[in-house]
């Protein structure tokens, strides 16, 4: 950009200065005071931004059940195009739940509720929307789809960090910056949660990696509680400073958010009057992601596990055609733990489904490890469901230059970003390294024809048996060396394909992968739990053994602490159905679930596994301890634990995850939903004397609604401890409500209700 391009900042506590109440939604100012709205909007305008957004943050039917959400969003559209401002941005954020495989909203059902409001935006005369203050990858992806697929308007995406510079369900900004790039939006960043100053290592890493421009807006400061108000103390100077910082790492779209007034803006543009926008010069990029992770092909040796394709794997091929995922996530933790850096995903067999179960199986896996996937699949209706509801950048395994296969996949890999693996196959059956480089320049020209990014292209060189020419291994490698040197682009093989026929397969297999690695091989393709491959690749490799991982039994099915470490659902219910014929049901609570909780918790607390994983295994729980459950075991006779999510407020993601990790460990929990009243708290407690109540809230102009909730169980005499929590609030900002506890996630929650329920 040659410019800067200046947002307005915060609309919620803007109207709260006009006289919002607690809890009210800010969006219905549009129906019944858009005069506020508007001149809110001018104030912007006056100030210097050139986009306005729209008050449309939270209008989703989801949210606003019973309200015109059409009229509403069309109001806010027209309202801030009659501010006078350059741009006007439809503003559009999440639903407030978890989609699946975490929690109950379909990716479909999200879907179409953003296609109904990317609609309404452009129909109302947006000119471009704004995805903000996102932290689920996948819903945000979803978001980016709708609007891409039902409008022609540019699409402008932010992500929101915490303070360990991850979202709150563990995506880094990394991963979220090279995902939304290839999935095509027109600019991505970051807003809310923190203060510029904060935000700078964020950004920093956003602005290595962004292919578009990168859009910042961040609150000002953390929000704080004086006099009953919520206030944040980055004035305009402070606020300025800092972002005059931001634009100098290559931020270029710029504005605020949570607090920030048309003061801050202004003080803004005056910090940055005179000053260029930086050019960033990003290196291109091979990469894949999941959810968390980012792997960067071409850059040292990737390893990508070959053992969740059912090809020559009997066992495999069984347990699909059963329908038995469990298996298959066995499978992946085993590569994960040895050291695989990508996992090569095929179910396609005869006798199942393919749509179904390789999006199943994807689904599964995804939530049980951390690695990227490199779906391999030849069925073009099954690679575009999968591709769609993957969350992340996949690799696409494998497309050649056969006209067939070019029509069906490369539009499949353009639409979704995809990694394309290119094998070098066509016409004839290359033998020669000649024949293989041919083919690798025909396939780089074609696909980069087609609109697919030379960076995005990996090459197989087509690794024939030995079996029966004895020269195939030796030209393989020279292919390899060739594609590496002279095109630039990297490579992949898969290893194990040289010694089909062959005895001593292990051997010749190390051989081949030493030889190809010398020749610049990228991604080896391999059973990464074979001795003989760690060997070759130098200690690459993490260690083999599992056993501390898993408990098996005889017959080799995974123990329950297993499953619940690993997320693996299925057959807990007879693994728990088993274990009571000796064991009480205390007994198997204490040795098996509660050990194994702690033991992700602890990874959890550590960063080496995230809220996905913490989800999952609380499920695993939650199976097993349903088959325990006695008739009229009713959390709600005796709660140990009331959840609510306070008045105004209909975000309940993080009550939810707190009330399944709590259940998990045994307490009994009372939920009384979202959007609760002070009075229906205080009831609850009247009735059940719970010794914790947890309240929780997302939004800064429902925290009020916390504090009165908190004063008014006061009033009514209760003596139970409350621990508070939500994006918005901090340790300073629980005190100053009158809480006795701060959750700052599920976890630490637990350990409170530890402490007060089970003291």
């Amino acid at each position: 950009m040659k410019e800067f391009l200046f947002f307005d900042g915060a609309m919620g506590t803007m109207l709260q200065a006009h006289g919002l109440k607690a809890g009210a939604f800010p969006e219905t100012y549009n129906l019944t005071h858009p005069d506020v709205v508007l001149a809110i909007h001018k104030a912007y305008v006056a100030a210097g931004s050139d986009v306005v957004t729209a008050n449309t943050f939270g209008a989703n039917p989801f949210k606003m059940k019973g309200l015109d959400v059409k009229e509403i969003i069309t109001r806010g559209v027209e309202i801030a195009k009659a501010s006078g401002a350059k741009k006007v941005a439809l503003d559009v954020s999440s639903h407030g739940a978890l989609l699946e495989p975490n929690g109950t909203l379909s990716f479909d059902e999200a879907y179409e509720n953003y296609k109904f409001i990317m609609q309404t935006g452009e129909k109302a005369g947006a000119d471009l929307i704004l995805i903000e203050t996102m932290s689920d990858l996948l819903e945000t992806k979803c978001a980016l789809l709708a609007a891409k697929e039902n409008t022609s308007l540019p699409v402008f995406v932010t992500m929101t960090y915490m303070e360990d510079g991850r979202t709150f369900l563990g995506t880094d900004p990394v991963t979220a910056t090279v995902t939304l790039c290839a999935l095509g939006a027109d600019a991505v960043g970051v807003n809310c949660s923190l203060g510029a100053k904060d935000m700078l290592p964020v950004i920093r890493e956003i602005c290595a990696y962004a292919t578009c421009p990168v859009i910042v807006q961040p609150n000002a400061g953390l929000p704080k509680i004086k006099e009953g108000m919520t206030v944040y103390e980055d004035t305009p100077d402070i606020f300025s400073a800092a972002m005059k910082d931001i634009a100098s790492l290559g931020a270029t779209i710029l504005g605020g958010c949570c607090g920030t007034t048309p003061d801050h803006i202004r003080a803004l543009k005056a910090a940055l009057k005179g000053m260029m926008p930086v050019v960033r010069n990003v290196k291109p990029y091979t990469a894949a992601t999941s959810a968390t992770k980012t792997v960067f092909l071409g850059e040292g040796t990737k390893v990508i596990g070959e053992r969740l394709n059912p090809t020559g794997k009997k066992k495999l091929k069984a347990a699909l055609i059963a329908g038995d995922v469990d298996y298959l996530l066995h499978e992946a933790i085993d590569q994960e733990r040895a050291g695989a850096d990508i996992l090569d995903l095929n179910v396609g067999l005869p006798e199942i489904d393919e749509v179904q179960m390789l999006t199943r199986v994807m689904k599964e896996v995804s939530a049980t490890v951390t690695l990227p996937l490199q779906l391999d699949c030849s069925d073009p209706v099954a690679l575009e469901r999968a591709c769609r509801l993957y969350n992340g950048k996949p690799i696409i395994n494998s497309v050649n230059m056969k006209p067939s296969s070019l029509d069906a996949i490369v539009p499949i890999a353009k639409k979704y970003g995809a990694a394309l693996i290119g094998l070098c196959l066509g016409e004839t059956m290359p033998k020669t390294h000649e024949e293989r480089f041919d083919y690798a320049k025909r396939l780089v020209k074609e696909l980069t024809s087609r609109g697919i990014k030379k960076n995005d292209i990996i090459i197989d060189c087509l690794v024939l048996t030995i079996a029966t020419d004895e020269t195939q291994a030796e030209e393989t490698a020279l292919a390899v060396k060739q594609v590496t040197e002279e095109l630039g682009v990297c490579t992949v093989l898969g290893v194990s394909n040289v010694s089909f026929g062959m005895p001593d397969r292990l051997k010749i297999n190390a051989a081949f992968l030493s030889k190809c690695l010398h020749a610049g091989l990228s991604a080896p393709i391999l059973n990464p739990l074979v001795a003989e491959y760690a060997e070759v690749l130098k200690g690459k490799l993490l260690t083999l053994d599992t056993s501390a991982y898993f408990t098996f039994d005889k017959e080799g099915a995974v123990g329950i602490r297993g499953m619940v470490l690993c997320g693996a659902v299925g057959g807990v219910e007879d693994a728990v159905k088993e274990a009571l014929k000796t064991k009480t049901p205390l007994e198997i609570i204490n040795e098996e679930f509660i050990p194994a909780l702690d033991e992700i918790g602890v990874k959890f607390e550590k960063g080496e596994v995230f809220l996905p994983r913490l989800i999952a295994a609380a499920e695993v729980v939650k199976k097993g301890m349903d088959v325990m459950k006695k008739d009229g075991d009713d959390d709600a006779t005796r709660p140990d634990v009331i959840l609510a999510t306070v008045k105004g407020d209909i975000h309940d993601i993080g009550k939810n995850i707190v009330k399944m990790l709590l259940r998990s460990y045994g307490f009994k929990v009372l939920d009384l939903g979202k959007d609760v009243p002070e009075s229906a708290v205080v009831e609850a407690w009247k009735k059940t004397h719970a010794p914790l109540i947890g309240l929780s809230a997302l939004m800064t102009t429902t925290v009020p609604s916390m504090k009165a909730t908190i004063d008014a169980l006061k009033a009514a005499g209760s003596d139970a401890k409350v621990a508070v929590g939500g994006a918005v609030l901090t340790e300073e900002y629980a005190k100053t409500v009158g809480a006795d506890f701060y959750g700052k996630d599920a976890r630490a929650t637990v350990k409170i209700a530890e402490s007060v329920v089970r003291k």
